[in-house]
């Protein structure tokens, strides 16, 4: 997807872009400002901020805003779930597919026009259980 006509893709955006791309982990902005740094030792925690909104805008990258914590960000764009554990907030994908019959379960009895949905699988990771 590209950016809109709004947006033009500035060098700083593919930076922030690349490294989000590059991990799995669904960082926060300031652990992405940490990894971009790396790269761009002059950019401002703002600008970070600003531009991970502006791909998330733009369908580029996912904001997660996920059961009260830290926003994070993922750089799979892709419709898909996540997992979060419940005791560390780790989280990761969820290797299965959409499951569109939860959208036409809804159809017709709701008011509201359906575009999409997320889905949170919540649970404890395997790192939280050894140490438990």
């Amino acid at each position: 997807m590209a950016l809109s006509q709004r947006y033009r893709m500035t060098a700083q955006r593919r930076v922030i872009l690349e490294e989000l791309r590059k991990v799995s982990s669904h960082p926060t902005a300031d652990r992405v400002y940490e990894m971009v740094r790396l790269r761009l030792p002059r950019i401002s925690l703002g600008t970070v901020y600003r531009n991970l909104e502006i791909l998330s805008e733009c369908g580029m990258i996912q904001k997660l805003e996920l059961g009260g914590i830290q926003k994070r960000f993922d750089g799979n764009a892709n419709n898909h779930y996540h997992v979060r554990c419940i005791h560390c907030d780790r989280i990761k994908d969820v290797p299965i597919g959409p499951i569109t019959a939860i959208e036409d379960a809804l159809h017709g009895k709701s008011d509201y026009e359906i575009i999409g949905h997320r889905l949170e699988f919540i649970g404890v990771c395997t790192q939280c259980t050894k140490e438990r």
